[in-house]
């Protein structure tokens, strides 16, 4: 896939991939399934497989987050141009953040991508959370008695 533009991959494969999810209601939006889409909307700027790099952000099976790069080295080899790295759900939320940012924006990676992965990362962090039972409600006034 090396000798192709990106460019021409997302001509070829925008109306119609693996990845795609259009909806008749809500306007006609289209979404995307692709993991290396932090926003889940179909767009060249969000899509993984038609840019040279790109970032994604899965839940872990632990209950943290896993971000996924591509390695634009390896771009004619699909099994090894994805690079994990795996942010246990004990690790801080803001070093979380903080790592998350480090690998998108700071190396300079994807810049653009900052918000939308540091976004992604507070939402699936949020989701994982355990969700905690609601006390007893205690009766007030007369049926307390």
């Amino acid at each position: 896939m090396s000798n192709v533009s990106y460019d021409l991959i997302w001509e070829v494969a925008r109306n119609q991939n693996s990845f795609l999810v259009k909806r008749k209601t809500n306007g006609g939006v289209q979404l995307s399934r692709d993991p290396m889409n932090l926003t889940n909307v179909h767009s060249k700027k969000y899509a993984g497989f038609a840019n040279e790099k790109a970032v994604g952000l899965v839940p872990a099976s632990n209950g943290g987050v896993t971000l996924l790069t591509k390695k634009p080295s390896a771009a004619s080899s699909p099994a090894k141009s994805t690079i994990s790295v795996t942010f246990p759900a004990t690790k801080d939320t803001r070093r979380t953040f903080k790592a998350v940012a480090t690998a998108t924006a700071v190396s300079g990676y994807r810049p653009d991508l900052r918000e939308a992965a540091i976004q992604r990362a507070s939402s699936l962090k949020h989701a994982t959370k355990p969700v905690k039972a609601s006390p007893e409600a205690k009766p007030r006034g007369k049926k307390a008695l």
